[in-house]
């Protein structure tokens, strides 16, 4: 094995231990602040981080169940029977399982002189899937806690240490969560390029300075306005997810879990951008960008008439110029990447190490997630067209 593969593949492992960590610290952090409102009397705020936790936890078990279901039969040789694997999800363990499986398989990779070509190629299938997982997570849970956490500071006037612990760890695991992805789309490219620490560094900004003002935005409407946050996201919610269907998304193995697949998308599309079709991805991000935009900009006015219902002590005043500094920056580099740093910008056929010429005989042999090799096409369209 060449230094830079094995180099390669100890990145990948130590990155896969991050995430997995990542994944336990914040979920500690949730279930502690949970515990504290409990015995501060604060059973609403309570129900709600634990109704997050939950309603993702289940909607992750389905996924990863639905998946494994649908994988071609003999890939998984060594997973458990289905009734166990079945009753690790029921517990609510199947993510966790997942992120067992890929770092086993990634150590074992990393062990061996020369690892073959299956055993690398399993090992991508597993990774692309545990990406995908926690880009889900991450929307499902991460991010409405980011902001119901946010909103439940700005309404007490008051930040205990355990809710920034929160606040911290939920900006992290977002951040990572949508590098990692993007990461995962590029290893399905004819090119098995990864991110240059350029790239990965534009990237990772760009996605934390525009999420940072839409998360803002909802927050200081919830804090203002609790009974009526709801309705806000329930109707955006209906008009994202008619939106997605309209695009004829084709990700799950059947039409039941398919509508869950586009009711997730729904979710990440009332926070940041997400590309489900192929074809006219410019236009569609646009509108996407000005339709949040304007969505933002109205909740931020209603906070401006009625500011004055939150308590003072916080320094609300530079929110707004924060909030407002911050989406400028973070479009200004989301242009940058998409001008300079894009692979259909620079695309070359290459073969490196470890990596196999994308239609040849050999590589149809192997394990290929096609549900990540579809959403890659949908991403960087002009590298498959070459």
């Amino acid at each position: 094995m060449s230094c830079s593969l094995r180099a390669k593949l100890l990145t990948d492992l130590l990155l896969g231990v991050w995430g997995t960590a990542a994944f336990l610290i914040n979920l500690g952090a949730n279930l502690w602040a949970a515990s504290q409102y409990v015995l501060h009397g604060r059973y609403v705020w309570a129900a709600l981080v634990l109704t997050l936790l939950g309603l993702s936890s289940v909607a992750l078990q389905v996924f990863s169940w639905v998946w494994l279901r649908a994988d071609p039969p003999g890939l998984h040789v060594s997973q458990p029977p289905g009734r166990c694997l079945a009753l690790l999800h029921l517990l609510q363990l199947g993510y966790l399982y997942r992120c067992k499986q890929g770092l086993q398989q990634g150590l074992l990779v990393w062990q061996q002189e020369v690892p073959s070509e299956f055993d690398l190629a399993y090992a991508d299938f597993l990774s692309l899937d545990l990406s995908m997982l926690r880009l889900f997570e991450t929307f499902l849970e991460k991010t409405p806690q980011l902001t119901v956490i946010l909103a439940i500071m700005l309404q007490s006037g008051q930040a205990e240490h355990y809710q920034w612990v929160v606040v911290c760890t939920s900006f992290v695991g977002i951040s990572w969560a949508l590098l990692d992805y993007h990461q995962a789309l590029r290893t399905c490219l004819p090119s098995k390029r990864h991110l240059r620490l350029v790239s990965s560094v534009i990237y990772f900004l760009w996605n934390l300075l525009l999420l940072w003002p839409r998360v803002l935005a909802v927050a200081l409407f919830s804090a203002l306005f609790p009974r009526y946050v709801a309705l806000h996201f329930l109707g955006l919610w209906l008009v994202l997810l008619s939106w997605v269907w309209l695009q004829g998304t084709d990700f799950m193995p059947d039409p039941c879990s398919e509508w869950l697949y586009r009711a997730t998308v729904a979710t990440i599309l009332y926070f940041s951008w997400f590309n489900v079709a192929e074809g006219h991805t410019r236009g569609r991000a646009t509108i996407h960008l000005a339709f949040l935009l304007s969505d933002s900009i109205l909740m931020v006015v209603t906070w401006l008439t009625h500011s004055a219902w939150l308590p003072s002590g916080l320094p609300l005043q530079i929110l707004l110029p924060v909030g407002g500094v911050s989406f400028f920056f973070g479009l200004v580099l989301r242009l940058v990447y998409y001008h300079w740093l894009h692979p259909s910008c620079h695309w070359e056929p290459d073969e490196v190490d470890g990596t196999r010429a994308l239609h040849s005989p050999e590589w149809s042999q192997l394990p290929q997630n096609r549900r990540m090799i579809g959403l890659a096409q949908n991403f960087f369209p002009k590298t498959w067209e070459r």
